[in-house]
């Protein structure tokens, strides 16, 4: 890459989490193709170390940790240098009819999916562990911004948390010089889906809906999220990035 590139990650220190699969691996390597040095962290230690395999370049770390454990999060917090870019992308998806639901239900995915994503914000606003300059994303999603699904209501709750979380910290942190932006995909081909109940023709019949006619890639999230990593954002805050193969258009 060449100093005059503006889409140059180069010299930037990038925190990823959920980087041990899915959008979070196709984040981390995309960001390593573009010259960042890459802190990753996840909770299973040996598919984080095949995504640091997987990377471009050199001097990755990585970190195994729970975000929702209050000692694990300050470990990594004492872990990670100062930070160009954070990407919040750790996030669980727990289809339940809302009769069906209980209290732990609630707790678990509100805790994984926002208040562990504004703790993580939070201890490195309050630690300086972010630069003047840096770039938050968060990796959303149209359910409960743009749409919603039957059986998706504490998903939903999680993900319009998270926007409206961006959304104030956008404007609490301009003053800092940092900006802070969301990505709001559909639905995306990963592991998650390959290993869910619905079954290939369900799925197929899905993809119709889409004006595209397909689910959208990691990859394709990743480009994005570098995209709002990079100088070329510079004066983009508060932002949602819609990549949803035009759904929500309908």
């Amino acid at each position: 890459m060449t100093g005059n590139n503006p889409f140059s990650l180069e010299n930037k220190t990038i925190l990823v989490t959920g980087a041990s699969s899915g959008i979070g691996r196709a984040i981390a390597i995309v960001c390593s193709q573009l010259g960042a040095r890459l802190v990753i962290t996840g909770r299973n230690q040996e598919r984080l170390q095949q995504t640091i395999s997987m990377l471009s370049g050199s001097d990755h770390v990585m970190f195994s940790a729970d975000l929702t454990l209050d000692n694990e999060l300050e470990s990594l917090i004492d872990f990670v240098p100062q930070l160009d870019g954070f990407v919040s992308n750790a996030g669980i998806a727990q289809p339940l009819m809302l009769q069906f639901v209980e209290k732990q239900d609630v707790d678990n995915l509100l805790n994984v999916n926002a208040i562990s994503v504004i703790h993580l914000t939070r201890l490195l606003l309050q630690n300086k562990k972010l630069k003047k300059g840096s770039s938050l994303v968060f990796i959303s999603s149209i359910n409960g911004n743009q749409c919603a699904y039957i059986g998706s209501s504490l998903y939903a709750a999680s993900k319009s948390m998270l926007n409206g979380f961006m959304k104030a910290t956008a404007l609490e942190l301009s003053p800092k010089g940092i900006r802070v932006n969301s990505v709001q995909p559909g639905m995306i081909e990963t592991d998650l889906l390959e290993n869910s109940s619905v079954s290939q023709e369900d799925l197929e019949k899905d993809k119709l809906k889409y004006p595209l006619k397909r689910y959208g890639k990691p990859e394709e999230v990743a480009y994005a999220t570098a995209y709002l990593l990079s100088d070329t954002t510079q004066w983009m805050t508060g932002s949602n990035l819609l990549i949803d193969g035009g759904y929500t258009l309908q």
